[in-house]
């Protein structure tokens, strides 16, 4: 059992890493292993991901209200903004059914995860040096879509980040640095919906509880404070230091690992 202390640590680790391009899974095993903290439960962790969730939808909540509105409406540019999402969704939901169970056991590792950390931080790193910023999500064609969907479905590895796979590779489509970072959020509201949604029964059968609710509401408050400010940060400045940031803690933890 985790402390209420613990609790609201790792509700807003995941808040601000789901959303940053610094992978929330890696800082969630990287935290506790670090700290020598006890493993909190699938049960907290499909509450993290359910304050994410919420963040998602508040921040979000006009642009799938006008999605949403659409289906009855026929507005073209919500639709197609929908449909674009659906496209982008599809890889990440049959990858993440399929391997659900090496996710869970396997893909775990501290060595493993700094790698994938480090790898995709020089990727994302020389994506945003190369790609331009002359396409908007409103020039996005299918085939970008399901691209950046594929990548995606990379980040059931702990390391790769949903956020780090899918903003490099709209960077790499030259896609403009706040749109990739929107179209990042948005693709990923369906899919971590969708795994809450699966994995919601845990919270029903082991009930909720004092840690599981500050979680929560930790994970929803700091990921809407990471969406805002990514979106601020990245209309003047670049990806790159969260490039090297992956870099760093990817040594540290080689670092702390051989002195274990």
């Amino acid at each position: 059992m985790i402390s209420l202390f613990q609790a609201i640590v790792l509700g807003a680790v995941q808040g601000l890493t789901e959303f940053l391009p610094v992978s929330s899974s890696a800082h969630l095993i990287l935290v506790p292993w670090l700290l020598n903290w006890p493993d909190p439960g699938l049960a907290f962790d499909v509450a993290l991901h359910l304050g994410t969730l919420l963040a998602l939808l508040i921040y979000y909540w006009h642009d799938w209200f006008e999605m949403g509105a659409s289906v009855f409406t026929g507005e073209r540019a919500p639709r197609r903004l929908l449909l674009l999402i659906v496209v982008a969704s599809i890889p990440g939901a049959i990858i993440g059914l399929a391997f659900e169970k090496q996710a869970e056991t396997i893909f775990r590792s501290p060595i493993l995860i700094s790698f994938t950390l480090a790898a995709m931080g020089i990727v994302l790193w020389i994506a945003d040096r190369i790609g331009s910023q002359r396409r908007r999500i409103s020039e996005f064609t299918l085939l970008d879509a399901l691209l950046i969907g594929l990548s995606q479905a990379l980040a059931i590895v702990p390391g790769v980040s949903r956020a780090g796979a899918t903003i490099t590779t709209a960077r790499l489509l030259s896609v403009e640095r706040q749109d990739a970072a929107n179209f990042s959020f948005l693709m990923a509201t369906p899919i971590i919906a969708g795994a809450g949604l699966v994995e919601a029964r845990q919270l029903i059968h082991t009930g909720l509880d004092a840690q599981v609710g500050w979680g929560f509401v930790a994970s929803a408050a700091f990921g809407l404070v990471a969406i805002g400010g990514l979106i601020r940060f990245v209309k003047t400045r670049t990806y790159q230091p969260f490039a090297w940031y992956r870099v760093a803690v990817a040594v540290f933890v080689n670092l702390v690992a051989l002195a274990r």
